[in-house]
């Protein structure tokens, strides 16, 4: 891809997980409602995405949005997603589309579909002898009003795909951390994702072709219960981790 990648959400956890695997293979401009805290080489546009004005500008000339901006609690109140993640997504996915972007890339989360886990499947769901797999085609079943948000970005997005054109991937992404997978609980092995396949799969959300997809961010765990057959079939993606090569991590 030749023109610049929009990355909004830049200084955040997912944010910084993609830069430090792509720094160097785009040209980025970064866009975050606070300051930079290290030096980057990259252009840095401070703006809040519920800024439409700002947004357009910093939309502008770029040939993909890999989306991450917003209210990241799982506890957040409904005033802070329905403004930050709601509103901003649909004022990003709108200027996206005015000015002509090929590809949006949304991150999205487990908690669209937390409410899978009840009681009567946990936690067996996590285990590796359990078949139990959600594979993007499920209705969301968020878990909190941060979910019900992520859920309705999905939808915001497939809106704008339908009647605009817009090529959209929701990644709803499963537990990231940079070093290991968590080593004393089930739910967070099976869907741990790590810095190196989260960089990956976003890459691939770059690359491919594809028209509306709603995939899971996880690395090839053997404790799983998302599918990630999807995200390998459509964009290419090639995990290299395992929660359960960290031994340590491995729970009974």
């Amino acid at each position: 891809m030749d023109d610049p990648v929009l990355l909004t959400g830049a200084e955040g956890r997912v944010g910084q997980a993609i830069l430090s695997e792509l720094d160097e293979k785009y040209e980025w401009r970064l866009l975050d409602r606070d300051p930079p805290t290290t030096e980057t080489t990259h252009e840095f546009v401070v703006a809040d995405i519920t800024d439409y004005e700002a947004v357009r500008e910093a939309v502008e000339g770029v040939g993909a949005v890999i989306h991450l901006a917003g209210d990241p609690r799982p506890e957040a109140p409904w005033n802070s997603v329905l403004s930050n993640n709601i509103d901003g997504t649909q004022k990003i996915l709108r200027a996206a589309c005015e000015e002509g972007v090929e590809k949006f890339a949304f991150a999205s989360s487990n908690h669209a579909v937390g409410a899978f886990e009840t009681d009567e499947k946990t936690p067996e769901m996590y285990r590796p002898t359990d078949e139990f797999r959600l594979d993007g085609t499920e209705l969301p079943r968020p878990s909190n009003l941060y979910g019900v948000s992520k859920a309705s970005g999905e939808t915001l997005g497939r809106y704008y795909h339908d009647h605009h054109g817009l090529s959209f991937v929701a990644v709803r992404i499963g537990n990231l951390t940079k070093n290991h997978p968590p080593k004393d609980y089930e739910r967070g092995q099976a869907m741990w994702l790590s810095h190196r396949d989260c960089a990956h799969l976003f890459d691939r959300c770059l690359q491919a072709d594809y028209d509306y997809e709603i995939v899971y961010g996880i690395s090839d765990n053997d404790r799983k219960y998302y599918s990630i057959d999807r995200a390998k079939e459509v964009l290419g993606y090639d995990p290299q981790d395992n929660s359960a090569e960290f031994p340590d991590a491995k729970v009974e």
